[in-house]
């Protein structure tokens, strides 16, 4: 996703990624009491569309202050060897949004446990919420000569076309690892760069795919937007043809 130059650099991509890929951030919020910016660490999933899914306690000082006041940035930094600094994160400015209605609840608490399925023990506690971010702005800072902003339309995945492959996600996803996990093994390696695991699938797109093994993730990027499951079939079965091709050289 990334290029050797600043003129080619995918940013938008970039911000995609770590978008989908980050597991926990550092989330700013305002103090209902006297308004200074308070930072904790919250656990991060992704709907669909990528707007970010918190599942978060009452008894946490931030979820009283978004409940006050809905204003919010959220860091997702990637950690690696080296300087920090040297590393990609994403900065979102928006509002926090409580899921209230229960199949929006339920749709919040599907994606994020896919990505944290420990946090079934307690996701269903009568203090904890789910929440979903509106995006307004997104700052990326991929390194030296790599800042980009971002509104939240442009970040967003346009899933408007998409309503017949999200309603197949679970079959999909279900059958993809039953059934595939050799091809979506290779995939990881040969389009994400990511080692050789038990890759599972845990989330769709029409931008992408969404992988993990314990605590690590990885993203497979479908070479064009799709929008139903027979599309998606398609495009799976090439990229997994063109992943063992690569492997092979």
């Amino acid at each position: 996703m990334t290029a050797a130059t600043a003129d080619t650099y995918d940013a938008l991509g970039e911000a995609k990624l770590l978008l989908r890929t980050v597991r926990a951030g550092m989330l700013a919020t305002l103090s209902a009491a006297a308004g200074p910016p308070f930072a904790s660490l919250v656990t991060v999933a992704a709907l669909p569309s990528g707007k970010p899914i918190l599942l978060m306690s009452q008894l946490a000082a931030h979820t009283r202050h978004l409940a006050a006041d809905p204003r919010l940035s959220l860091l997702l930094p990637r950690f690696g060897q080296g300087d920090p600094l040297a590393h990609p994160r994403l900065t979102l400015i928006g509002q926090a949004v409580r899921a209230s209605e229960p199949d929006i609840r339920a749709a919040l608490r599907t994606r994020f446990l896919a990505r944290h399925p420990k946090a079934e023990l307690y996701a269903d506690f009568g203090d904890f919420s789910f929440w979903h971010i509106d995006i307004e702005q997104a700052h990326l800072n991929g390194g030296f000569a790599r800042a980009r902003n971002f509104t939240g339309a442009e970040l967003a995945t346009d899933i408007t076309a998409a309503s017949e492959l999200l309603a197949e996600e679970a079959g999909a996803l279900a059958h993809l690892n039953a059934d595939h996990a050799d091809a979506l093994n290779k995939m990881a390696r040969a389009f994400a760069g990511a080692p050789d695991l038990a890759w599972q699938a845990t989330g769709l797109d029409p931008e992408g795919l969404d992988l993990a093994f314990e605590d690590e993730t990885a993203r497979v990027v479908f070479p064009r937007p799709i929008a139903t499951p027979n599309e998606l079939r398609m495009v799976l079965v090439d990229l997994a043809k063109q992943a063992r091709a690569r492997l092979a050289d």
